[in-house]
């Protein structure tokens, strides 16, 4: 059936060519007609499922709190039926020179991180609370549209809990447990969009990002809606994997800001005790491949790739971080990451820093910090 089908369709475009072309040409010319008819209903439907999700969103809201509705609070209609548009801020200092990066205040996660949770516990006045409740309405049509509607959904959400904690909102979150499918589709859209926007960033950047990563993690942070973040755990784990990839195969000239961004943001993922052990494991797997690919490369005196080289520094950077946080940290238990990933990268470590130092100290020299970490870690 599918021979003759094909058949019927050569004799199709045959019969049908218009003069002056060869089939070969009209065949590439339907084919492109087809797929781009394809790509326009693809879009299409990608529209389509954006905002049945935020619909969904919106949905889920209500049920647990229909329409933010307080008591003792007769204000509270008049309140949370006004407009409230989320700022988004850029740092204004960054020039795409691959270079400067003596701004680093447009990069200060923590401090953003602080300013975040600073706010999160600010409870003062019930209408002061009530002000920073953000809109339901979820529509965006700023550049920042594949990650604002996520966003605003999980500020939503946190900001219910914390005025239902405060005894100013009734809320029911026991629905969530109806609708995980809209919950877990909010952390893909999020993830997916934080990816996009890591793989090809525009300067200036914009601190709407690390806003972002605070809210994930501000979710993942709160006892009672992390459990539903963290079934999508997998999808968490793939986005830490991409993260260290865009850093590693980076490979334009002016590639350093982004670089410091993409840190800056595996930090404030690291910081999170569910998810520092897990990176821990990752940035270890990935530094020592690096180390003895080097050696053997060292070995046969082979070239090397140099904006590799140069790109596993920023990795080291954020893993001794980390493991200084680690090790610093007496309530969080090291064991996660001591088993095989430890193992494997402690094996022949002092051999490869012997090797290595003399023709690349840096490099050897960042190894023995990390080893000095994760010994110190195993003695406390």
């Amino acid at each position: 059936y599918l021979k003759i089908s094909k058949l019927a369709l050569a004799f199709a475009i045959i019969h049908s060519k218009p003069p002056g072309k060869s089939c070969k040409e009209y065949t590439e010319h339907l084919a492109k007609t087809v797929s781009e008819q394809d790509f326009g209903w693809k879009l299409k439907v990608e529209a389509l499922e954006a905002e049945v999700l935020r619909l969904r969103q919106e949905l889920l809201l209500n049920k647990i709190c229909p329409r933010f509705c307080l008591e003792n609070d007769a204000s509270a209609e008049t309140l949370l039926d006004q407009e409230c548009i989320n700022p988004m801020s850029y740092s204004s200092q960054l020039e795409d020179s691959g270079c400067d990066v003596s701004n680093d205040c447009a990069f200060d996660s923590l401090g953003i991180a602080s300013d975040f949770h600073q706010s999160e516990h600010n409870v003062d006045t019930s209408k002061h609370w009530l002000e920073r409740v953000p809109p339901l309405n979820l529509r965006c049509t700023s550049k920042e549209e594949s990650l604002s509607a996520p966003v605003q959904f999980f500020q939503c959400l946190l900001e219910v809990r914390r005025l239902s904690e405060g005894g100013i909102l009734q809320a029911d979150f026991t629905e969530l447990e109806n609708d995980s499918f809209t919950i877990c589709n909010s952390v893909s859209q999020l993830l997916d969009g934080l990816t996009i926007f890591y793989n090809s960033p525009k300067f200036p950047v914009s601190n709407f990002l690390t806003e972002a990563v605070c809210v994930l993690i501000s979710l993942i942070t709160d006892s009672k809606l992390s459990n539903h973040v963290l079934k999508c755990f997998k999808k968490l784990e793939e986005f830490k994997k991409n993260l260290i990839q865009i850093i590693l195969r980076n490979s334009s000239v002016n590639r350093f800001q982004a670089l410091h961004a993409v840190s800056h943001t595996l930090l404030l993922l690291g910081r999170n005790n569910i998810l520092r052990n897990s990176l821990i494991s990752l940035l270890l797997t990935e530094v020592r491949q690096f180390a003895e690919q080097l050696l053997q490369v060292h070995q046969i005196q082979a070239m090397y790739d140099i904006t590799q080289y140069e790109n596993i520094f920023p990795l080291c950077t954020i893993l001794e971080q980390l493991l200084q946080t680690e090790t610093e940290d007496s309530n969080v238990s090291s064991s996660d990451y001591d088993g095989e990933e430890k193992i494997k990268f402690l094996k022949n470590l002092d051999q490869i820093i012997l090797h290595l130092s003399d023709e690349f100290p840096l490099f050897s020299l960042y190894l023995w910090r990390v080893n000095v970490l994760l010994n110190s870690a195993q003695i406390q």
